[in-house]
């Protein structure tokens, strides 16, 4: 046993310089998105307390304001490989290249967003309203989703432009700054969403249109002092540095971008598109499903931020030893980022099932929804270990510029196998919502194999910038 413990502890577990350099990209990464996932949770049952259409209404919208998040995700994360790996190779012209490209796409994608949302918002919002239903009223949720969509947008610009600065941060292990930026924004946020959402201290009582207002004014400040405190401080972030003199970028640098950035961004968008879908598939079931779903996922987004966040330290360390050139060195540290990411996914197991029949009760909402969504947290929880596994492999392969397999590993998997099993399920069987959930759930095993052998092969282990 002591064989094997040791050979065990060697290939898996860090010495104390590998935990010490891990937290220190990790840990910032994680208390920002924990707190920002954290209000949101607080937000959401700011609106709950308000009345069960209401937050089913702002709910579905935030479906679809989701994969507007993503997409721009997607188109940082293209750039956001170079820049990894320029600053490893203390490139920085490069990674000012990298900024000035997301700058430009950012602000194409939000325009592009803004007028998906306001033409055909309402229609999007309708294909969740389909199912039978005898406890929520479908118009009163449509119209508290149009009234919050109509707000909500004018955070998509700041939010593409905030995330383009912090991104770029990120990438030279500046991860402090964009998390005092974020940890700013969702105070402000959490603050006028009390004032606004129930008209307290002079304000106006504005329900779900105050959530919405509350979250755009966030997003402006988060971008206020993300561009200020970046071009303060050029000595530390000399990518800064006339970055603005040009929008003009390096020579065949925008296609090279373009090739890996595109199939992140078509995965990134189709993989929320199919969240989003899934949701769909299971409101036949009745929006008390859709209300059920939300109180459980906002839950569980919160919990599961902490190995969620590991992803992104694994790509910007990995990627940061890959465009040094150190292969053995990012083998090792991606191999040792993913058992510890599965070791954490256990606290989210643990939590999960001690919140299930608690959390629920802080909304103000009927049993039916209550029970529904204690289920889906059980479900939700048991299942962490798996999105923890392939959330890590995601990252290990996008570090390296695979980013055509990963669309593959990713959203082709949630379309190919979660959507039909869902939509059969839903359509062609009379299973309880929670098998179904289930049924869908334990389908990332599958990712989960594909997501072994490719880590295990190294088909990502590769240089991508000069």
């Amino acid at each position: 046993m002591g064989r094997i413990w040791s050979a065990f502890k060697r290939r898996f577990i860090g010495d104390r310089f590998f935990y010490r350099k891990v937290l220190m990209v990790a840990v910032p990464i994680v208390i920002q998105n924990s707190i920002t996932n954290f209000v949101s949770l607080l937000d959401n049952i700011m609106v709950g307390r308000v009345g069960t259409e209401q937050m089913s209404g702002v709910s579905i919208v935030n479906q679809l304001v989701f994969i507007f998040n993503l997409c721009i995700f997607g188109v940082m994360s293209g750039a956001g490989i170079f820049g990894s790996q320029y600053y490893g190779d203390d490139n920085i012209e490069g990674l000012r290249d990298t900024m000035r490209f997301k700058l430009i796409a950012g602000v194409l994608v939000s325009v592009v967003g803004m007028g998906v949302m306001y033409l055909f918002g309402e229609q999007l919002i309708g294909l969740y309203l389909a199912g039978e239903e005898t406890t929520v009223d479908r118009a009163q949720t449509l119209s508290s989703g149009v009234e919050y969509m109509r707000v909500a947008v004018w955070g998509f610009l700041p939010f593409a432009i905030a995330n383009a600065y912090a991104s770029t941060l990120r990438e030279t292990s500046e991860t402090v700054r964009p998390m005092m930026a974020g940890l700013a924004a969702v105070a402000l946020n959490l603050i006028f969403n009390y004032l606004l959402i129930f008209g307290k201290f002079g304000f106006p009582r504005m329900g779900v249109s105050g959530a919405a207002l509350a979250t755009v004014m966030s997003r402006f400040l988060e971008i206020g002092i993300l561009v200020i405190w970046t071009h303060r401080h050029t000595a530390r972030n000399r990518f800064a540095v006339g970055l603005y003199r040009s929008l003009r970028i390096k020579k065949g640098l925008t296609g090279q971008i373009l090739k890996k950035g595109l199939p992140l961004t078509a995965n990134e968008t189709l993989w929320a598109a199919g969240i989003a879908m899934l949701t769909q598939c299971y409101s036949i079931r009745g929006v008390a499903v859709v209300a059920g779903l939300n109180i459980s996922s906002t839950l569980s987004n919160t919990l599961n931020m902490v190995f969620v966040s590991m992803g992104n330290a694994i790509a910007i360390l990995v990627g940061q030893l890959l465009g040094a050139g150190d292969f053995a060195g990012a083998r090792e540290w991606a191999r040792k980022m993913i058992a510890f990411s599965m070791m954490l996914s256990m606290i989210t197991v643990v939590l999960m099932l001690a919140f299930s029949g608690i959390f629920p009760y802080a909304y103000n909402t009927d049993q039916e929804v209550r029970d529904l969504a204690s289920g889906f947290i059980v479900i939700y929880g048991l299942t962490a270990p798996l999105g923890a596994f392939m959330n890590a492999s995601y990252f290990t392969i996008r570090s390296g510029g695979r980013t055509f397999i990963t669309f593959l590993f990713d959203s082709a998997a949630v379309w190919i196998v979660c959507v039909p099993i869902a939509w059969c399920l839903g359509h062609f069987t009379t299973l309880h919502i929670f098998c179904i959930v289930a049924a869908v759930q334990l389908s990332d095993i599958i990712k989960c194999i594909f997501g072994f052998i490719l880590v295990k092969k190294g088909v990502w282990v590769r240089r991508l910038v000069d």
